[in-house]
């Protein structure tokens, strides 16, 4: 493969005889071919020499015994050879001559370009343990010139490498050499490391060595619960989930730091934790554990079992704040007061269950109540102010005494100013 050149190189001379040639390029082991033209010439011959100034033809007559060089074209205006399987010793300044009076030459410049070998990365050893320092090393040699060389994960490029050039013993290649350096981490299981050669030698197609990289670590576990408002009588499954490599063994389960207290409700299939009929006795903190060669985890998911009643105990006190309103709500107050303590009593770990809300919801239900009594006593005071009346004894009208009805209002009118000492009050 031979790449020309744009520039052109002539050598000027009187009437207008001058040869013509051009720079080639051409990769190691391809063809190169030689061209020189004259646009006028009178009959007079064209030689090719190479860098050794070795004559390779003249006109149509070769003149280096060489398997390698052929004509391709001789007449009076042009004579092009071709120099196949070329290698790195034939790079060099070739001349074509016009021998005319005195003689005028051209000079073509031959680059040959040293393909890079195919790139090996080194360094790797499987598996590698997470946290571990990796060190990754991809080479090539052969280039000319250096050739260059990418990093990429993932097909993401990286940019922070090492990069090395050597020249070869022969003075005209390169070894070029780049270091990928990195901690391995989990995310980096399964994934593809590749060194990647560019070279114009390439034709655009360069050459990749790739490395998947297997990190072994310890387990990840996380719970999933089913329910996440559970309360008694119901169900709820727990499912450990635990990633790692090698693959964790079968999850350990534990409540409170011991075993499950209640088989026959608590059953394990595997990774999940199934308890059915939920009770108070139930709360407490449940510990999935795995392990695996590298080491152990676990995680914990605290279960609270809530009381069916708590969850209707809103809506009971959202009517409108009346006088039965909240005579039932202090009776619910009461009767939840009552069922707390009887619980705590059964049960010690009952009350370490209950959770902020129900706490704040009786205390809420309290202040009503207290606030609505207060309303009470202040609107009856008001009315009774209002309505603060007097009346006549029998004694201060004179009753007593009299005979009749009509004598009895006499007696009345005329103790009027005596009656002030014998009033009575409503309070």
């Amino acid at each position: 493969m031979a790449f020309v050149a744009a520039t052109k190189n002539k050598v000027r001379g009187s009437q207008g005889q001058f040869p013509l040639t051009q720079n080639v390029t051409v990769v190691e082991g391809g063809t190169a071919n030689l061209t020189c033209r004259v646009d006028q010439n009178d009959n007079t011959s064209l030689q090719w020499s190479n860098p050794a100034q070795q004559t390779l033809y003249f006109d149509d007559k070769k003149a280096l015994r060489d398997n390698r060089i052929e004509l391709v074209r001789a007449s009076w205006h042009e004579l092009s050879i071709s120099v196949s399987d070329v290698s790195l010793s034939d790079e060099g300044q070739y001349t074509c001559s016009l021998f005319t009076m005195p003689v005028k030459t051209s000079k073509a410049f031959l680059t040959v370009l040293g393909v890079p070998e195919k790139p090996q990365i080194t360094g790797f050893t499987s598996p590698v343990m997470e946290g571990e320092r990796m060190q990754l090393t991809c080479k090539t040699s052969g280039s000319k010139p250096a050739a260059d060389i990418r990093w990429f994960k993932n097909d993401k490029e990286v940019k922070d490498v090492k990069y090395l050039k050597e020249e070869d013993a022969n003075r005209k290649t390169f070894t070029v050499s780049s270091t990928l350096d990195f901690l391995a981490d989990r995310n980096d299981d399964g994934a593809v490391v590749s060194c990647r050669v560019d070279h114009e030698s390439l034709n655009s197609t360069p050459q990749i060595a790739m490395q998947v990289l297997e990190i072994h670590y310890t387990p990840l576990v996380k719970i999933i619960s089913s329910n996440s408002w559970p309360e008694e009588g119901q169900s709820i499954i727990l499912t450990c989930e635990s990633k790692g490599k090698p693959v964790p063994e079968p999850v350990l389960w534990t409540k409170d730091g011991g075993e499950l207290p209640d088989p026959e409700r608590m059953v394990v299939n595997g990774r999940v934790l199934s308890i059915s009929f939920l009770n108070k006795t139930d709360n407490g903190t449940y510990r999935c554990e795995a392990k695996n060669p590298i080491g152990r985890n676990s995680t914990e998911y605290v279960l609270i079992v809530h009381d069916v009643f708590n969850t209707l105990l809103p809506t009971t006190v959202i009517p409108s704040l009346t006088t039965a309103t909240v005579t039932t709500t202090v009776a619910l107050t009461t009767s939840t007061t009552t069922s707390a303590t009887a619980n705590s009593t059964r049960d010690p770990n009952a009350l370490a269950g209950q959770t902020g809300p129900d706490h704040a919801l009786i205390g809420g239900i309290v202040a009503v109540v207290v606030f609505v009594t207060l309303c009470s006593i202040i609107l009856l005071g008001r009315y009774l102010a209002r309505h603060k009346g007097t009346y006549l004894t029998n004694e201060a009208k004179g009753a007593e005494d009299a005979p009749d009805a009509d004598t009895a209002i006499i007696n009345a009118e005329g103790s009027q100013v005596n009656a002030e000492e014998k009033k009575e009050y409503f309070i």
